[in-house]
């Protein structure tokens, strides 16, 4: 038996295991992995333990990157809608919004024509609509270009999520209004920035799934660690046995009570691999 056998330690990607703010912001390149991390998480690898990624973002937008980065497990994706294993290629579960969200984005797109979002899919496409600054910003992050559709109904199911792409201001008001709706309950309404809210199906949540992934791969809830920077990643945070966020989290997540670690950009994820190296 190796030290680190049924120990999962899930890791939120963008600004956790690698800092992308600046990125997003500047439109420059995403800086390589921290090696601090690398070096931990072949460590952690190695001693049996499986790491995965729990992100925000789904297939088209995690593809080239998860190349880099050495995984041991099923990733959680889309922002809790699907695992997906990249060293089989292959979904081991799927949470896709329901046919009813053609009514239901209707209703959103009649209360604000102009809003900006991204729908993905199981594949890679990404479409479109109304296209802006965070749009395009995003388009240079996930290095995914969007095919943009004049009309929602142009966009095909299977659907895994939407990502509003506004101000905070305009964000707070859809979000509002959804949940106002009396099918507002069908969804999960969550921030993953202060200028990106995630729409899954209610119950496709980053903790959801992360149990879901460790009783696919046989861990016990008291051997689940998670590590995360935002809101989206709070829920995660809740079934970790020790949560875990960088000093670069956001308030909210401060205010959870997690354990802060190193910045992101200074081997948060290393840290963690340490903690755990001295408990097991």
């Amino acid at each position: 038996m190796q030290k680190f056998d049924h120990v999962l330690l899930a890791s939120d990607f963008d600004n956790t295991l690698v800092y992308t703010q600046s990125a997003l912001d500047n439109g420059t390149d995403i800086p390589p992995m921290c090696p601090r991390n690398r070096e931990a998480l072949d460590y952690f690898i190695q001693n049996g333990g499986l790491f995965a990624i729990s992100t925000g973002r789904a297939l088209p937008a995690f593809m080239d990157y998860a190349k880099d980065v050495p995984m041991s497990a099923p990733c959680v994706i889309a922002n809790g809608a699907a695992i997906y294993d990249f060293r089989a290629n292959e979904y081991l579960y799927t949470a896709f919004l329901g046919e009813a969200i053609y009514d239901h984005m209707a209703e959103v797109l009649a209360r604000f024509p102009t809003l900006a979002f991204e729908v993905y899919h199981d594949d890679c496409r990404i479409h479109a609509m109304n296209p802006n600054r965070y749009i395009r910003n995003h388009e240079h992050l996930t290095r995914s270009p969007v095919q943009v559709v004049e009309r929602f109904t142009d966009i095909d199911l299977p659907i895994i999520k939407i990502l509003f792409e506004e101000d905070f201001p305009v964000l707070d008001a859809v979000r509002t209004f959804i949940l106002s709706r009396p099918w507002g309950r069908e969804y999960e309404l969550i921030y993953s920035n202060d200028h990106l809210l995630e729409l899954t199906a209610a119950g496709a949540t980053k903790g959801g799934m992360i149990l879901r992934l460790a009783s696919l791969l046989g861990v016990a809830r008291k051997d689940i660690y998670c590590i995360g920077d935002h809101k989206n990643d709070i829920p995660m945070l809740e079934v970790s046995a020790v949560p875990f966020a960088p000093a670069n989290a956001i308030p909210a997540v401060h205010e959870f009570g997690a354990h802060i670690v190193s910045h992101c950009s200074d081997g948060a994820v290393a840290d963690v691999v340490e903690y755990l190296d001295k408990i097991y």
